[in-house]
């Protein structure tokens, strides 16, 4: 097993493209076959896997969760980041993808992203590499 860590700068909020990071920890990893898992060690921010193809859709995600997770001032929490935190829940911490011959075996469309809810801040994110 091979573990990778990078540091990403995030703006207010936004989903950030992790794809690339995922693939180079495969390939320096040397596994053919066997799990990726992206982790996110951060309870304002996630990882999902959706489409990369049109960037309206990442927009049109932020913008649905916005409208699910509204600020309220019926919260508690007193860094007043709530809807960031019911974001992140929402989302989910990692995400894993088969590797199969050395490569991810993503879906033509799929980009692994970051999810930043509660930026900017100067983020890390993990890659487990586990061969079969």
């Amino acid at each position: 097993m091979k573990l990778f860590e990078y540091s990403l700068s995030t703006n207010t909020e936004g989903m950030y493209n992790v794809t690339r990071q995922a693939a180079e920890a495969v390939t320096k990893s040397g596994v053919t076959d066997g799990i990726c898992v992206v982790y996110c060690p951060h309870t304002t921010a996630g990882i999902t896997i959706n489409e990369n193809a049109d960037p309206d859709v990442v927009h049109d995600i932020l913008l649905g969760l916005k409208a699910a997770f509204p600020d309220r001032k019926e919260f508690l929490h007193c860094e007043g980041n709530s809807s960031a935190h019911l974001k992140a829940s929402c989302v989910g911490s990692s995400a894993t993808v088969i590797i199969k011959g050395g490569r991810l075996l993503l879906g033509t469309w799929q980009g692994i992203y970051f999810c930043e809810f509660d930026g900017p801040r100067n983020r890390k994110f993990f890659i487990k590499i586990c061969e079969d």
